[in-house]
């Protein structure tokens, strides 16, 4: 597996429409992009990786209740033992009309 998976499932899980990159479709009220930001070997043993750290960030939109969505994310999240390294509002797309609030999360992944 791998974080873009996980995070895919995960959020599908919670009938949220997700898409890696770029929401190619047409775009329903509440989706998810995915965007990979690194993957690093933080811990090491006897000079190799042990586990491979995943990250990505997650662009939350909304044009309702931003609120409750980023709650029920989070929660997931973090039951399925995510970190979570990063949160912030933003803004609202005065355009599109939706609210955008991005989560930066972290998984090890073992080797």
């Amino acid at each position: 597996m791998n974080i873009l998976e996980d995070l895919t499932t995960l959020i599908s899980a919670q009938g949220v429409s997700v898409e890696t990159g770029i929401f190619s479709d047409i775009a329903p009220d509440e989706y998810v992009v995915v965007t990979p930001m690194a993957d690093t070997f933080e811990l090491f043993a006897d000079n190799l990786p042990e586990y491979d750290q995943q990250e990505a960030r997650l662009s939350v939109y909304s044009k309702g209740n931003y609120l409750a969505l980023k709650s029920k994310i989070i929660g997931a999240l973090l039951s399925a033992d995510f970190t979570i390294t990063a949160r912030q509002y933003i803004g609202h797309e005065d355009d599109t009309k939706y609210h955008h609030y991005g989560i930066d999360v972290a998984k090890l992944y073992q080797m």
